[in-house]
């Protein structure tokens, strides 16, 4: 397995791989790395020749300055566990390597996509998210990029900026990977108490529940109303819940009114933040 610190190191070794017809597989990741990443890798080796992960805890998508200093740094761990699940490279660039001194995050017009849910408690955000995933891709040079689907807003900015951007690059998103208990695998459940990641579970249970709702020809409001009472019963305090189209990510009234939807939930367990999404 081979490191890398300087895209002018890295993309020069890619553009080498891709002159001899071989196919890239690219996962960015914040690092504090765990099963749900492996998964990620897991699926990025059955597809391409070659698998690389970036680490990096992008600054532009923060808008707390102190979340930046908090954010769990692992390297040492992540790139023990890379290199037991076979990842080919990794990229783990300073601030200096993707940023010129002072340079902000790029302004993005994404239409409805970055203005709700967690664009809308978190202004500039995705415009991190783009800012950073674009500048990974043109490093990387990948054929497929992988992503999983418990952060689906984010999916849908980055298929947005490829498209906006015209990048040559797949984007795969993956199903959430979770725990046999359904808790859905995150970096910040490591911040869980015992008993929070007992009850963690409860919110897959409920997002199922929902889903068993509608299938027995409940409509939007009764399932809302369900999903809110449930919490309230709960040991978590539900920040938001909402059923949306997958395309707009608009909130629909009616379940007649789109053919992809999903419910996605944000709740606290203490003063960790789980945000988890199910298809409808």
């Amino acid at each position: 397995m081979v490191i890398f610190n300087e895209k002018e190191k890295l993309t020069p070794a890619i553009v080498e791989l891709k002159n001899q017809n071989k196919t890239i597989g690219f996962i960015p990741t914040m690092g504090a790395l765990h099963e749900g990443h492996m998964s990620l890798v897991k699926a990025s080796k059955a597809q391409n020749d070659y698998t690389i992960v970036s680490i990096f805890v992008n600054p532009t998508q923060f808008n707390n300055p102190e979340d930046l200093e908090k954010y769990p740094r692992t390297e040492e761990k992540d790139i023990e566990l890379l290199t037991k699940n076979g990842c080919d490279f990794i990229y783990l660039p300073t601030v200096n390597n993707l940023y010129a001194t002072g340079e902000v995050a790029k302004k993005y017009d994404f239409g409805t996509i970055d203005k709700v849910m967690e664009g809308a408690s978190r202004p500039g955000h995705f415009d991190g998210v783009a800012t950073i995933v674009s500048k990974l891709f043109r490093a990387a040079k990948p054929t497929r990029a992988y992503f999983g689907e418990k952060d689906f807003q984010q999916v849908r900015i980055i298929q947005e900026m490829v498209k906006q951007e015209n990048l040559n690059v797949e984007i795969v998103p993956m199903p959430i990977y979770r725990a046999d208990t359904g808790l859905a695998f995150s970096s910040r459940n490591a911040r869980l108490s015992e008993q929070e990641t007992n009850d963690a579970p409860q919110i897959y249970s409920i997002l199922s529940k929902a889903v068993a709702l509608k299938n027995d020809g409940k409509d939007v409001n009764e399932v809302i109303k369900f999903v809110k009472d449930e919490f309230t019963q709960s040991p978590f305090e539900l920040e938001y819940f909402e059923i949306t189209n997958e395309n707009t990510l608009e909130t629909i009234q009616h379940f007649s009114e789109a053919k992809n939807i999903r419910g996605f939930v944000v709740a606290y367990a203490g003063d960790v933040r789980l945000i988890d999404n199910i298809k409808f």
